[in-house]
């Protein structure tokens, strides 16, 4: 008999995902539209808390697959004090090491744990929101899309922000200061970058552009009163790769997260000294990451104050969530094939089929697109222009 384990790495279980996910998602982004055209112009509240419960509907469906189908156990360090006062209840500007594949999903699983999930959003390249489904629904859900032109991007910051930060619920933005993600060959032109520089090279992070964050800081001034830093790491000896293929197979991982609450106040006036400060704050960030790998504590060799650990169960609503758009793409799905095949509708049937290999195909192309061998080169370059 086969077990679940090795039911979770068939490929029919996986396409069951996929139909699920890309067809809630096409009508989440459906929904979307016509909130944009026939709520928005009118009662701009209203549309900002009916699109968290449909961003919350699609993404916590991944989240679903981290806690429920994989088991993935997250360990989140964070003041206790903080955690009970602020967490989840605050306008929040994340910012947070990219250096694994499902960073962003173990950022989506704490949004999720703490109710805020469904306004999460974050800057993105502006290619990004032409992908189906998921970049259609950052799309209509008012993220920061960027050009990667400072000329141009600053005063899309500037405007965005004021637009982001008028959610009447709690808000997560982040903001990957690395501008990508982390690779041995984007390190390297780092590395060099600071040595040229007078900089303090880092041995886990990239050295952060340092533009859009000052460029933010000052709409952020205000409006938003608090910066997350998260520090996310596994440790090396982990048995199962942190990647999205992993989840898929129903192998969990162990995400450890230390969450830092600093009030916006402590980042100094002016572009220079705030730039200054984002690179400190990085080169401490390394130091916590150095310390992680070497002692599997953030907190032993980092001289930073230790704090306890929460382990926060899966939410139920995320369980109910893909259970019902399951049971509603998959019994519309099979129903059409079932019945094109009895009555003998072969163009149906055949148009059936190629839409559920498009949908396999497309969960493939997502999933490559997450691998740290497929990022772009974005970063390898020089980095004069963009510090």
């Amino acid at each position: 008999m086969i077990t679940l384990a090795e039911l979770k790495k068939l490929r029919l279980i996986h396409l069951c995902i996929a139909i699920t996910f890309f067809t809630s998602g096409l009508t989440v982004n459906f929904a979307q539209l016509l909130l944009h055209i026939f709520l928005k112009p009118f009662n701009k509240v209203l549309f900002r808390k009916l699109m968290y419960y449909l961003c919350y509907s699609f993404y916590c469906q991944l989240v679903f697959v981290a806690d429920w189908y994989a088991g993935c156990k997250m360990r989140v360090y964070m003041d206790a004090e903080d955690e009970k006062k602020y967490a989840g209840k605050e306008h929040v500007l994340l910012l947070m090491n990219h250096k694994y594949e499902i960073d962003w999903l173990a950022g989506w699983m704490i949004c999720d744990k703490l109710g805020v999930l469904g306004n999460c959003k974050a800057y993105a390249k502006k290619a990004i929101r032409y992908v189906p489904c998921m970049g259609w629904a950052w799309w209509l859900a008012e993220f920061v899309f960027l050009n990667r032109d400072f000329d141009k991007d600053k005063e899309i910051i500037a405007k965005q922000l004021k637009v982001v930060y008028s959610y009447p619920d709690p808000t997560w933005l982040l903001l990957n200061a690395e501008g990508t993600r982390f690779t041995p060959a984007k390190h390297e032109a780092s590395v060099k970058f600071a040595q040229e520089r007078g900089m303090t090279p880092l041995k886990h992070h990239l050295i952060p552009r340092s533009k859009g964050f000052t460029a933010s800081i000052p709409t952020v001034r205000g409006i938003c009163p608090v910066i997350y830093d998260i520090n996310l790491a596994f440790k090396s000896d982990e048995k199962v790769p942190p990647t999205m293929l992993s989840l898929l197979n129903g192998k969990g991982v162990e995400p450890y997260m230390l969450m830092r609450r600093i009030p916006i106040e402590q980042v100094p006036e002016g572009d220079k000294e705030a730039a200054e400060w984002l690179q400190q704050l990085f080169v401490e960030k390394d130091r916590i990451i150095d310390s992680f790998y070497e002692t599997g504590s953030f907190f032993k060799n980092s001289g930073i104050k230790e704090v306890p650990y929460k382990i926060y169960e899966p939410r139920l609503s995320s369980l109910l969530n893909f259970a019902g758009w399951a049971t509603y793409s998959l019994s519309c799905i099979f129903y059409y094939l079932i019945t094109s095949l009895l009555a003998g509708n072969w163009f149906g049937l055949i148009t059936a089929l190629c839409i559920l290999g498009f949908f396999y195909w497309l969960m493939g192309a997502a999933i490559n697109s997450t691998r740290i061998s497929k990022a772009s080169n974005y970063g390898a370059k020089a980095k004069a222009s963009t510090n």
